[in-house]
C-alpha cells in the first residue's frame, strides 16, 4: 500500500453517529427527581452494575422508536417501480452483475483479496462489491475497511444498503434525491466502477433485453452499431493521467456519458434521452431490490416491547442515556433511529487506509446544491413524480453537515462516520462526549460536550449493540 499523505477536498460517495446537537433536545422533559433518586440508590447497591431505570417519558421515547412492526419504506412517487417484484428481481441480477464495469486502474487492485481484481481488468465492479452481502451490504473487504477501492480508491466510507428506502436524500452529502439515479455516480465515477451510461446502456440491451421489455416495455437498438457507437469495456469510462493513482475526478478523456466530446456527445438528443433512460429504468429495478434490504427487529425491540431478558442491564442504561443525558435522539429519532437530516458534528479529518485524508469536505451544502441541478433529479423528465424531497434552498447550517445515519445494526458496519475514520462504537461514543473536534473542519459544529461517565459509554455501547436486527432476507444475499 502506498503510504504517501493524499489530502483531497473532492469526495465521493458516502453515517455519523450523531448525538447530542447543542442543546440536548429532550433532557428537559425527563428531568424526573423520582427517577434521579432511584438510579442513585440502585447505584449504591451495585457500583458495578446498577439495575436500570426508566422514567415513564424515557420509556415512551424509546417505545416510539419501535413500531410494532417496523414500517416498510415509503411509497417512492419519483419510482412508479419501487414496489414492482419484477422490477426487484431484475434489480437484484443488475445489483450483483459486475459486467456494466470499465478497467481496474489503481496499483492497489493487485488480485488480491482486498482488491477486485487486477489492474486492467475490466467487468470487475458490481454495486455487490462495494456493499457486501456478507457484511451488512457495506463495505468490509476494501484494505482496512474504511474506504472503497473500486477501480481506484473514493474518499468517503461506502455505507450500508440495510433499510435505505427509508431515505429520500441519498448519499453522506445529499447530493442524490432517489435511489434511480443514485447509480449514475458510481456508474460513470472513475475511482468506482470506471464506466458509462452507454456502455451500461448497451450491455442491458445485450444481456437483459427481454426482462427489460416485459417490466418497461420497448429498449431501444443499442445493438445497431449504425446508430449507436459500440463501446468496448476498455474504453468505456475514463482514462485518467495517471492510471495507477487515479484521481475522483477525471484529470483525462472519457467516453460513454455526457460531456465526452466523443461517442455520447456525438449522438442526436432524442438517442442521448434514450440512453440515459435505459440506464434510469435500470436504476429503477437496482431501487426496487434495495428497497427489500432490511435489518429487521431486533432485540431492543423485543426488550422495549415487555421482553425484559432480551438485552442486558448496560443496554437498558444505554437506552436511557440514549434518550435523555447524551441526547442522541435528538438526531438519531423515528423507527430507523435517523431523522435523514444533515448535521455539522465536527470531525476533523484524520488520515484513513493509510494515505487519505479528505480535507474541505463542505458535505451538504455542495451535495444538496448539486441534487438541485441534477438534470436526472425527482424534479427532472425522467422521474415519475415529486414529493418535495428537494429543499427550495441551502441553509447555512448545511457547511460541512452530512446526513445521520440509521442506527439499526450499526455495530455490524466496519467503520463510522463518512471518512470511516473512527473503528469503533466505543471511539464513536468517547468522540460525541468529548463534544466532537474544535476545528479543522468547513462549517460550525452543532455538538458539546456530555460528561458521561466512562460506564455511561460503555452503555451506550452495549444499546447501540442491542439494535441489531437478523439483516436482509437470505433470498436477497446472492444474485
Amino acid at each position: 500500500m502506498r503510504a504517501v499523505l493524499r489530502c483531497l477536498g473532492v469526495a465521493m460517495a458516502i453515517g455519523v453517529v450523531c448525538c447530542a446537537l447543542s442543546p440536548p433536545a429532550l433532557t428537559s422533559a425527563f428531568a424526573d427527581a423520582s427517577a434521579a433518586n432511584a438510579r442513585s440508590a440502585a447505584g449504591a447497591a451495585s457500583q458495578t452494575d446498577p439495575a436500570p431505570v426508566l422514567t415513564s417519558q424515557e420509556r415512551a421515547v424509546l417505545l416510539a422508536l419501535s413500531p410494532m412492526p417496523l414500517p416498510p419504506p415509503p411509497p417512492d412517487p419519483a419510482n412508479r417501480f419501487a414496489d414492482s417484484p419484477p422490477a426487484a428481481a431484475l434489480g437484484q441480477r443488475l445489483f450483483y452483475d459486475p459486467s456494466f464495469a470499465g478497467p481496474l486502474l489503481d496499483s492497489d487492485n493487485n488480485g488480491g483479496p482486498q482488491s477486485l481484481g487486477s489492474t486492467g481488468q475490466a467487468g470487475r465492479v458490481a454495486c455487490a462489491g462495494c456493499h457486501l452481502p456478507t457484511g451488512g451490504f457495506s463495505d468490509t473487504r476494501s484494505f482496512q475497511r474504511q474506504i472503497s477501492l473500486g477501480a481506484g480508491w473514493g474518499r468517503r466510507r461506502a455505507p450500508s444498503l440495510l433499510d435505505v428506502g427509508q431515505a429520500k436524500l441519498l448519499m453522506w452529502d445529499g447530493r442524490r434525491d432517489a435511489l434511480y439515479n443514485q447509480i449514475f455516480g458510481p456508474l460513470e465515477s472513475v475511482v468506482e466502477m470506471n464506466s458509462s451510461r452507454l456502455y451500461m446502456a448497451e450491455q442491458i440491451r445485450r444481456k437483459y433485453a427481454g426482462d427489460y421489455r416485459a417490466i418497461f416495455g420497448p429498449i431501444p437498438p443499442l445493438d445497431d452499431p449504425t446508430q449507436f457507437p459500440q463501446l468496448r469495456a476498455d474504453r468505456t469510462g475514463c482514462q485518467p493521467k495517471n492510471r495507477s493513482d487515479p484521481q475522483p475526478l477525471c484529470n483525462g478523456p472519457f467516453h460513454g456519458m455526457p460531456g465526452d466530446h466523443a461517442e455520447f456527445d456525438g449522438l442526436s438528443p432524442d438517442k442521448q434521452r434514450a440512453v440515459t433512460a435505459v440506464v434510469v429504468n435500470a436504476g429503477k429495478a437496482i431501487a426496487a431490490f434495495e428497497r427489500l434490504l432490511r435489518c429487521g427487529p431486533a432485540p431492543f425491540d423485543a426488550w422495549i416491547h415487555g421482553d425484559a431478558a432480551a438485552v442486558s442491564q448496560p443496554a437498558q442504561r444505554g437506552a436511557a442515556l440514549f434518550v435523555d443525558k447524551a441526547g442522541c435522539v435528538g438526531c438519531h429519532s423515528g423507527p430507523f433511529l435517523s431523522d435523514q437530516q444533515f448535521h455539522n458534528v465536527g470531525l476533523k479529518p484524520q488520515i484513513v487506509q493509510q494515505a487519505f485524508k479528505d480535507s474541505g469536505d463542505r458535505g451538504a451544502a455542495a451535495g444538496l446544491a448539486d441534487a438541485r441541478a441534477d438534470p436526472l433529479n425527482t424534479l427532472g423528465r425522467f422521474s415519475d413524480g415529486s414529493d418535495g424531497r428537494l429543499p427550495s434552498a441551502i441553509a447555512p447550517a448545511m457547511e460541512g453537515a452530512f446526513r445521520t445515519p440509521t442506527l439499526r445494526c450499526v455495530s455490524t458496519r466496519p467503520a463510522f462516520m463518512h471518512t470511516g475514520q473512527l473503528r469503533t462504537l466505543a471511539a464513536v461514543t468517547s468522540f460525541f462526549d468529548r463534544g466532537g473536534d474544535s476545528s479543522g473542519y468547513p462549517g460550525r459544529s452543532e455538538i458539546h460536550p456530555l460528561g458521561l461517565s466512562e460506564r455511561e459509554e460503555s452503555d451506550l455501547v452495549a444499546f447501540l449493540q442491542s439494535l441489531d436486527g437478523p439483516g436482509a432476507e437470505a433470498i436477497y444475499r446472492a444474485p
